[in-house]
């Protein structure tokens, strides 16, 4: 009990690592949101947050025994590999990348980073976009401490038995 139950608290607690990171990111991308040059002379380009599993992991090896169905047998289920492997709670790899995509021109001969034509290159970031993803990444934070709360309050239950 004792092993899934941390189990369950560092699971959480990746995802609740990776929701702040895209908050962090977030909140970057509206704070910037008309940064016309950044350090190297150019627009701020947005951030995103990227997670992959890592791969090679014995969930990884066995999901996709699973899904080729190399080892089929008359129900078209694989024979699963039998055992325990060790607790490997390190399983996703996340980063923060730099969004590559084309920067918003604005037609403003004023401005003072306006180029030959008059335009000025801003960051291709939109508000409503960077709003939505700021409520998801709160609503999955808030979820990975509701499932915390849950896993403390069975260990604490189970204890009183």
């Amino acid at each position: 009990m004792a092993e899934n139950l941390f189990a369950t608290f560092a699971i959480s607690g990746q995802g609740m690592t990776v929701q702040r990171m895209r908050l962090t990111a977030t909140a970057n991308n509206i704070a910037n949101a008309n940064t016309t040059k950044g350090l190297n002379g150019q627009p701020y380009q947005r951030e995103v947050v990227v997670v992959r599993e890592i791969p090679g992991t014995p969930f990884d090896d066995e999901l996709g025994s699973q899904i080729s169905l190399s080892r089929t047998t008359k129900e078209h289920a694989p024979t699963a590999n039998p055992g325990h492997y060790p607790p490997d709670y390190s399983v996703l790899k996340a980063a923060t990348v730099r969004d590559n995509s084309a920067p918003r021109l604005v037609y403003d001969p004023a401005h003072p980073d306006a180029d030959e034509n008059g335009y000025v290159h801003y960051p291709n970031i939109n508000i409503v976009t960077e709003m939505v993803e700021m409520i998801t990444a709160q609503r999955g934070f808030e979820a990975n401490t509701g499932v915390i709360d849950s896993a403390k309050n069975i260990a604490r239950d189970s204890l009183e038995i």
